[in-house]
């Protein structure tokens, strides 16, 4: 089962490589790591997606909460939380292509950001599984590269009281 957990850490260095070791001391890999200042810059969010056991994951979420630098620990597995990943993707795109490439950047509510003679810099942002479905659509076309943040994730609002 994939888990989403949401870290609040103070900002300062060391921080995010002692955390990220306390995955992988328990063999867990991190298929999502995204840090960012919050809205007060003495700390910062971390938003981790790993794959696990329920049982081992629940060790590792209470050596987080240990961790001095970690102010609040949330695990969103089994709460309703919005999810959003941001992806820039350079895609083939001769003259002769590029409405119908743009119109599947449209239906999927991306932008081209950036337009060469020969390829566009197209963005999206979404769900995990948008970002994969955009994917796939863009394949035939030719991808050339693909650049992603990770998951971003915080509860809903309609979970505070």
């Amino acid at each position: 089962m994939k888990h989403v957990i949401s870290a609040l850490v103070e900002n300062k260095s060391g921080v995010l490589a002692h955390i990220s070791g306390l995955f992988s001391a328990r063999g867990f890999n991190i298929d999502s790591l995204a840090v960012g200042e919050t809205e007060d810059p003495r700390f910062s969010r971390m938003t981790i997606v790993v794959e696990g056991d329920e049982t081992i994951l629940e060790q590792v979420r209470k050596q987080l909460s240990s961790v001095i630098d970690v102010v609040k620990v949330d695990d969103f597995s089994n709460q309703r939380y919005v999810e959003r990943d941001l992806m820039l993707m350079k895609v083939k795109a001769p003259p002769e292509q590029r409405s119908e490439i743009l119109d599947l950047v449209r239906t999927f509510r991306g932008d081209a950001v950036d337009v060469g003679r020969k390829k566009m810099t197209l963005q999206l942002v979404g769900p995990e599984q948008k970002i994969e479905a955009f994917i796939q659509l863009m394949r035939p076309y030719g991808i050339d590269e693909v650049a992603r943040t990770g998951r971003v994730a915080l509860s809903r609002s309609s979970r505070e009281k």
